[in-house]
């Protein structure tokens, strides 16, 4: 696991972001990292891109202790540790999303002191997101390379583990996604809205997957904007 720090130096307190590029839990997609980090640096949010291990329980394992690590380091970082969310894109997103759900799951001894905190994320944005990797809608690619074998991929699809503890969560997709069928982000917002905890679901018309920042695509180009409203909304910002 690794912490790249893409951070504002202003000397002030700003809140963090943990950024999981996508890439099918078998490569990590280089334009979903960095561009992202320093679109929300703009917005004066601190990022830290994560690279993580592909196979499960370590990939999770990694995320939470990326969690921990960003609030132990807080004062180091200028961060608030009080305010440190997750954001991921496809397979990426759906990295995130386990965090979310299974923050207090899936834990190992402490080995450090940070390993004592909590990895539950106070904020959760999913991008175009692999969500299920069940029939029909699942992308059945992710189940087998996250595991290395499909006996978990009911436990791992993430409309069935929500809970009322999880993070608000923030979702967009497009219709005309390929890769990962919208069908998955719909179904993640059903689950979440099931169990009590917020979810906000944004389905834009145009974007093939991948399209990170959509910078180019009338309408999806506003997802950002309209993240940042929720984050205001949640006195995040």
């Amino acid at each position: 696991m690794e912490l790249k720090p893409i951070l504002i130096n202003d000397g002030k307190i700003h809140p963090a972001f943990i950024i999981v590029p996508g890439g099918g839990y078998n490569h990590l997609s280089n334009h979903e990292g960095d561009n992202v980090a320093e679109r929300l640096n703009k917005y004066g949010i601190n990022c830290f891109v994560l690279k993580y291990d592909f196979m499960f329980p370590k990939s999770l394992q990694d995320i939470k202790r990326a969690v921990r690590l960003v609030r132990y380091n807080a004062e180091k970082y200028n961060i608030d540790p009080d305010r440190v969310g997750v954001m991921g894109f496809s397979a990426g997103a759906h990295l995130a999303g386990l965090c979310a759900e299974h923050f207090d799951r899936f834990e190992e001894e402490p080995a450090e002191p940070c390993d004592r905190l909590s990895a539950r994320p106070d904020m959760c944005c999913l991008c175009y997101p692999v969500v299920t990797l069940s029939k029909p809608w699942g992308h059945m690619g992710s189940r087998i390379t996250l595991n290395g074998r499909d006996d978990l991929g009911e436990v791992l699809s993430l409309e069935n583990s929500a809970c009322k503890d999880m993070p608000p969560v923030f979702v967009w997709h497009t219709f005309e996604d390929k890769s990962v069928p919208y069908e998955n982000s719909v179904e993640l917002a059903k689950a979440v809205n099931s169990v009590g905890a917020e979810c906000e679901l944004h389905i834009f018309p145009k974007g093939r997957h991948g399209s990170d920042l959509a910078e180019n695509i009338p309408g999806t180009k506003n997802w950002d904007s309209l993240f940042i409203d929720f984050l205001e909304r949640h006195e995040f910002l």
